[in-house]
């Protein structure tokens, strides 16, 4: 992942989180909110990114919910200029995922997997666009994964707004 898209995920998360709080200035590179879902530009060549915060999220450890702390929780549908229409689709949980785990996506009757590095997850090649139709389809999103402590979180992610946040991040980065 590109440095200037690390940067950029940063300020999301803070104009996402910064939303809420009616004192809190927004973020000068969000260009389109979509109910759950903000849009993102920036960087040459653009990146552009529909992104949203869990609306939902439970820890667990031992079968017992547990308090935890954890950075931003952001789900991601990031497109690049010049790369065609294909959205890339990536979260990030906020902690270390263990080592060689995989992050479960639950979209109504569809199930996937995300690859884990780190604190960041992706689609396996040719499973994005899968992904986001099941995505554009669905209701809800429920991402389940494992900290690296043994923490198990459960996120849930409001899908409405996600298709006109795509599809304004899509085209934004084919000009």
């Amino acid at each position: 992942m590109a440095a200037s898209f690390k940067f950029s995920v940063a300020a999301a998360g803070l104009a996402l989180m910064a939303a809420g709080s009616a004192t809190a200035q927004e973020s000068t590179n969000r260009v389109a909110v979509e109910t759950a879902w903000s849009v993102f530009v920036d960087g040459t060549p653009r990146e552009c990114w529909a992104v949203s915060a869990p609306s939902e999220t439970l820890n667990t450890r031992d079968g017992r919910a547990v308090s935890v702390r954890r950075g931003d929780i952001l789900f991601f549908a990031t497109y690049r200029q010049g790369q065609g229409a294909t959205g890339e689709i990536s979260f990030t949980g906020g902690y270390p995922f263990a080592s060689n785990s995989t992050v479960d996506v639950v979209i109504g009757s569809d199930t996937f997997q995300l690859i884990t590095d780190g604190e960041w997850a992706w689609a396996a090649v040719g499973d994005d666009e899968r992904i986001l139709d099941a995505m554009r389809r669905g209701q809800s999103a429920v991402l389940t994964a494992h900290s690296s402590r043994g923490t198990q979180t459960q996120d849930t992610f409001n899908l409405f707004g996600l298709t006109a946040a795509t599809e304004e991040a899509q085209r934004r980065c084919a000009q």
